[in-house]
């Protein structure tokens, strides 16, 4: 290797082993780091490196203890630090959970700080941190759906429109209707949901807000004319109206039930609502349940998905639906059992 490619080298990597203040590294530990990377320096030297290299990277020098510590501040013009371990390991923990969550095309984006992790924590060796990260796992609460495919043109058209607030032209297929239909649309935000995303826009001509299945996007091109701001639109306040999850009332009601006594210590640990009692039945094992919770069909679903582990009294309304689900049952197994497969 020629001396001037050796220098560009061991100043890149001296460089990309600075921090941001107000974390600093001392000039003998990077001395260490940059031999244990194969480079054959002085401790003078180093100290000369970082001198040359101080006013161009904006780095500075902490001389108030011995030996001097060294930072980029905050302006840095050019961020050529190295992972740290925290958030190596925070990427390489969530990397398997958002798999699941975040359309191929976002991940294929971040697949180069996915892989700096692994490899930065494959250089770890022995180091506790990268043992603990072949320990240690995400599991998600029941079964996860794989996400739906988005073409990488539309998450990079429908991500441009949002963030430069240009209007949309897209060609959107409805999931109950066949026909491609065109619309112009002012894009106010993105939510993803389970393993769907979903654009939040109102459409040209009209002031409610409507949600668009990224994947049933056909085609979609970013228009030079200005989108609505949607000033006062918080992403926040949207997902708090209970849209996403079918909220049937705005209002809370009060869920009463008997649950069986693993649901109850389920409950017990990981409640369900903020305002949640379990209380004792006589002469039974079960635990009656009283907990007040939205009106919606994601609490619905989850009682569903309990099946004879639980028997609701409240509200009336779900009671119905659940007398209801049950007729259907019967009647769809009856006709399954008389004709056969």
């Amino acid at each position: 290797m020629s001396q001037a490619k050796d220098t560009l080298l061991r100043l890149f990597a001296l460089l990309r082993l600075i921090p941001t203040e107000p974390q600093r590294i001392a000039t003998p530990t990077l001395l260490e780091k940059l031999r244990d990377k194969g480079f054959a320096v002085t401790l003078r030297s180093v100290q000369r490196d970082l001198n040359r290299l101080s006013i161009p990277f904006s780095l500075q020098c902490d001389e108030s203890e011995i030996p001097f510590r060294w930072s980029f501040t905050r302006d840095a013009p050019l961020r050529l630090e190295d992972m740290d371990t925290p958030t190596a390991l925070a990427l390489y923990l969530s990397e398997r959970h958002l798999t699941t969550l975040l359309p191929q095309t976002v991940l294929d984006q971040l697949g180069p700080q996915f892989r700096r992790a692994r490899n930065f924590l494959g250089d770890l060796g022995n180091n506790g941190l990268a043992d603990w990260a072949k320990r240690v796992r995400t599991v998600p609460n029941g079964k996860t759906l794989m996400p739906a495919s988005i073409a990488p043109q539309v998450w990079s058209e429908v991500s441009t429109g949002l963030l430069e607030r240009r209007k949309l032209e897209v060609a959107y297929q409805s999931r109950s209707k066949s026909e491609l239909k065109q619309f112009r649309l002012h894009p106010a935000g993105l939510v993803s949901r389970h393993a769907i995303s979903y654009l939040v826009a109102s459409v040209d001509g009209y002031d409610d807000l409507r949600q668009f299945a990224l994947h049933r996007i056909r085609d979609v091109r970013v228009l030079d004319e200005p989108a609505e701001l949607h000033a006062t639109f918080d992403v926040d306040d949207y997902i708090d109206t209970g849209i996403f999850n079918h909220r049937q009332a705005d209002a809370q009601v009060e869920l009463i039930a008997d649950v069986h006594p693993q649901i109850a210590a389920l409950l017990s640990e990981t409640p369900l609502s903020n305002v949640q009692r379990l209380s004792d039945l006589p002469d039974h094992t079960w635990k009656r349940l009283h907990a007040q919770v939205a009106l919606d069909r994601d609490t619905l679903w989850w009682i569903f998905g309990l099946n004879d582990n639980i028997r609701v009294y409240a509200p009336q309304v779900w009671v119905d639906e659940i007398h209801q689900k049950l007729n259907n049952l019967r009647t769809l197994y009856a006709d399954v059992s008389s004709t056969g497969i």
